[in-house]
């Protein structure tokens, strides 16, 4: 009888530290949501694709032409931007209209500028293709400019497969972009902005989205993915 009590005791003594017991102990502060693994594990339903995908997209295919927009598509040129905006207009975003800051960024201050790893990978998988590759860019041509200098050197692009950049301007009224893209009758176009894919469905042809970088004065960030296109995985670099 006595081993019997014994070991009922010991069962009684385990039981208090079940849970129940212990989630009497106080819980510290919530400072947070906090997140489960559920929505860790949530993901938007985009058309993800790799410079791999892309490359076995066009396998078959003759050469073609394709072009890219430059600002946070090939280029992460933010440090300039920024600069223009606080030398000419710190409070809003007139800079964007000021003659003399686009004769600075055009000719000087793309030297801050960092080549895209995405940029360069996708520009010298095009070249390999034999593809023809411009770059139309939404910024206000100048009487002068080394962007297309800077770029060839910052993607290492062969002098005589570099063709000269082509400034479409940024008009809110259009998008300038299409005519060129129609004339130099590209069959893909890359961007980070939502202009840039709109003006490749306007066209018809196959427009593919740029991640742009977190860090970008190019605020509010793009919702990449929105209109159905595809998205280059691990491009915001």
């Amino acid at each position: 009888m006595k081993k019997i009590t014994l070991t009922l005791s010991a069962l009684v003594l385990a039981l208090s530290f079940t849970a129940p017991s212990q989630a009497k102990v106080p819980l510290p502060e919530t400072v947070s949501p906090g997140v489960t693994v559920v929505e860790l594990a949530q993901q938007q339903p985009v058309h993800w694709v790799s410079i791999q995908q892309i490359e076995q997209s066009l396998a078959g295919q003759p050469p073609m032409a394709v072009g890219f927009d430059i600002d946070d598509t090939v280029m992460f040129s933010s440090p300039g931007f920024y600069r223009g905006k606080l030398e000419y207009s710190p409070n809003d975003y007139s800079y964007l209209k000021n003659a003399e800051f686009w004769e600075k960024m055009n000719n000087e201050w793309d030297k801050f500028s960092m080549p895209k790893k995405v940029g360069i990978e996708l520009v010298h998988m095009h070249l390999k293709r034999g593809d023809n590759v411009y770059f139309i860019t939404g910024r206000t041509k100048t009487k002068t400019e080394t962007v297309t200098q800077y770029l060839q050197q910052g993607l290492a692009i062969p002098a005589d497969k570099m063709n000269p950049v082509i400034f479409a301007g940024d008009d809110a009224s259009k998008n300038n972009k299409v005519s060129w893209m129609r004339d130099h009758q590209l069959k893909i176009y890359y961007g980070d902005a939502d202009a840039d894919i709109a003006a490749a469905h306007e066209l018809n042809i196959r427009g593919i989205r740029i991640l742009r970088a977190a860090n970008s004065s190019y605020q509010p960030l793009p919702k990449a993915g929105q209109f159905g296109e595809e998205v280059v995985i691990n491009s915001q670099y």
